[in-house]
């Protein structure tokens, strides 16, 4: 059992920063891939949930539009916590610092992620992300 505990954890860290990776490089197909098929992602905003996106198309359809935009995207993954409910279910806070480029302009961000996981067919995905944007800065 502390076998599958320590491989689950592994995995779920992998999946949190191929997000990052996967959204720096613009590779959206695969970032969505992430999710679970019917997943959500929650953006906060000082406090409030300012848009929501359900299911990979929607997902997708707004990365990809969003994310092009960028000359440059660059994720820092931080620490990660993880809760297992069960064998197929977790919970997770991941931390990201996000730099982001536009028109010349560099941004950051920090970002505090609060996820719910599920397990299907052997493989851990994203079913819920609340993607809470605390500060953001101009450089």
């Amino acid at each position: 059992m502390i076998t599958q505990e320590i491989s689950d954890r592994l995995e779920l860290k992998e999946l949190v920063d191929l997000f990052s990776n996967y959204a720096d490089t613009k590779e959206n197909d695969k970032q969505v891939a992430l999710f679970a098929p019917d997943g959500v992602i929650n953006i906060i905003s000082s406090g409030e949930v300012t848009f929501s996106l359900k299911g990979r198309e929607a997902i997708y359809k707004a990365f990809s539009g969003s994310m092009d935009a960028y000359e440059s995207i660059f994720h820092m993954s931080g620490q990660q916590t993880v809760e297992f409910q069960d064998e197929t279910h977790a919970t997770g806070i991941a931390y990201n610092l996000v730099v982001l480029v536009k028109d010349g302009v560099t941004s950051q961000e920090g970002v505090r992620y609060a996820d719910t996981y599920v397990k299907l067919d052997g493989k851990w995905q994203i079913q819920q992300r609340n993607s809470n944007f605390i500060w953001r800065k101009d450089i």
